[in-house]
Formats: C-alpha cells, sequence, structure tokens
C-alpha cells in the first residue's frame, strides 16, 4: 500500500508538472528569445495561474488510488483561479519588475545604497504575502481582500509559515540565480508540493474556522 501511494504521489507530480510546463512555456519562451528587459514581466504572467492550478491540483489527491486524475484537478483549478491567481500575481510582477530595474539601473538612477536594502526588504515582504495569498486562493473561495488579510495574518501568527514560505523563496531564487529559469520550472511540481506542507498549518486553521 505505501508503494501504491509513493507511486500514486510520483505519478501526480509528473503530470501536473508536465502540464504546468505546458501552460508556462509559452510566456517564458519570450524571455529567452526576445529582450528579458522588456519582456520578462510579461513573460512571468502566465505562471501565476499555473502555479495556482498545480496547488488546486496537489491538495485534491484523492485517497482512492484508482481515482487518480491529476491532469483533469489541474485543469479545473485552472478554470477557477485563474482570474484570482492572476488578481495577486500581477501586482508581484509588477513591484518584482520595479524593484529589479532599479537595482540594476541604480548607479544610473542614482538610488542610494540604503533605498536600494529597503527595495529588497519591499520584494521580500510582497514575494511572501503573494505567494500565501496564492495558496488561499488556490484552496478557498474569499475576496480579494480577505485573502490578502487572511495571508497577512498567518504571515505574522504562524512563524512556522513564513519561515518555511521563505526558505523555499530563497531557495526558487538560488536554484534561478545559479543554474537557470528552466531548471527551476522543472522542480514547479515538487514546489508547489513544499509549498503546500510548510503552508498546512494555515490551510488547517482556516478550515477549521470557516469551513467545520
Amino acid at each position: 500500500m505505501k508503494l501504491g501511494r509513493f507511486a500514486a504521489r510520483v505519478y501526480t507530480l509528473l503530470v501536473v508538472e508536465l502540464l504546468l510546463v505546458a501552460t508556462t512555456v509559452p510566456g517564458l519562451a519570450l524571455l529567452v528569445l526576445l529582450d528579458r528587459g522588456v519582456l520578462v514581466a510579461v513573460g512571468v504572467l502566465p505562471v501565476g495561474p499555473a502555479l495556482s492550478a498545480a496547488l488546486y491540483a496537489l491538495h485534491r489527491q484523492p485517497a482512492d488510488l484508482a481515482d487518480l486524475h491529476p491532469a483533469a484537478a489541474f485543469w479545473r483549478g485552472y478554470r477557477l483561479n485563474a482570474a484570482a491567481a492572476l488578481r495577486i500575481w500581477a501586482p508581484l510582477v509588477a513591484v518584482l519588475t520595479v524593484v529589479a530595474v532599479s537595482l540594476l539601473h541604480r548607479d544610473a538612477a542614482g538610488v542610494p545604497v540604503w533605498w536600494s536594502g529597503l527595495l529588497v526588504l519591499l520584494a521580500a515582504a510582497a514575494a511572501l504575502v503573494a505567494v500565501t495569498a496564492l495558496v488561499i486562493a488556490s484552496l478557498f473561495v474569499f475576496r480579494p481582500a480577505d485573502v490578502l488579510r487572511l495571508a497577512a495574518h498567518f504571515l505574522a501568527a504562524r512563524p512556522a509559515v513564513t519561515l518555511g514560505t521563505a526558505g523555499l523563496l530563497l531557495a526558487a531564487l538560488g536554484v534561478t540565480v545559479l543554474l537557470s529559469e528552466a531548471v527551476l520550472l522543472l522542480l514547479a511540481a515538487g514546489f508547489a508540493a513544499a509549498l503546500l506542507v510548510v503552508c498546512r498549518p494555515m490551510i488547517a486553521g482556516i478550515t477549521e474556522r470557516f469551513l467545520a
């Protein structure tokens, strides 16, 4: 039985990974084929809905091994959550783009060192809140303002969620800088699964508070 569950988990991760690649490669290809500086924001926009769909599919893996339909769950999550995911992801991409451009052209823009530090902190805080909010929006139905409030609340109230999410974001940044975006994309399903694990206390808290 344990071997069967392991095989089912691997199968689900592989299917979700293939669908993640299929739904994000067209946009990310722009980063390789054209001017990264101009199109980086547009190219990464599809990642938000795809990651949301992956979170939805992985969270809803059935206990019955004979009832595995990860592809159907992925596409259902994509249809249900694409708009909500973009409302979270697009502002994050905008913030990160502004911060990146400011840091890359710091000398030309005359940005002082202390301001650069604040920009890095802003980018880190925005990423933490947005990724946590994306988990909530992928698994639950709340108004956008309530999603952000819940994300901020659990980041403050559950240090394990904050540290775990921050660690995953740092790992993703490290993979991107040291290797490439392509390698990070190939690990995206594993990243989504790990994100669900570190956010488990938050997911349980929201379920108990609002769905019990």
